[in-house]
């Protein structure tokens, strides 16, 4: 399997949370309409004021994505040492 690329979007202040929840519907919705196909994304509460919203994709596809929305930051995705699913 070829590498993968976490592309992730910083939320912070008192909606945060609220906040990733809502970007992370955006993300799987460009998936969808990209047909970007082996993709996930997620949203994780970090702490009271900061939130993430993320997109994981094949690295071959990083450029295009961050390229179309530009994230704030993004990462190795190593499955073993991070969660698949939504977390809230």
């Amino acid at each position: 399997m070829s590498r993968r690329i976490k592309l992730i979007w910083d939320f912070r202040g008192p909606v945060a949370d609220k906040t990733a929840e809502h970007h992370e519907k955006h993300l799987e919705q460009y998936s969808v309409l990209e047909g970007l196909g082996e993709t996930f994304t997620g949203f994780q509460h970090l702490n009271e004021v900061n939130s993430i919203a993320y997109i994981v994709v094949p690295e071959s596809k990083m450029i295009k994505v961050r390229d179309a929305l530009k994230p704030h930051r993004g990462e190795i995705y190593e499955e073993d040492s991070q969660k698949t699913s939504k977390e809230g």
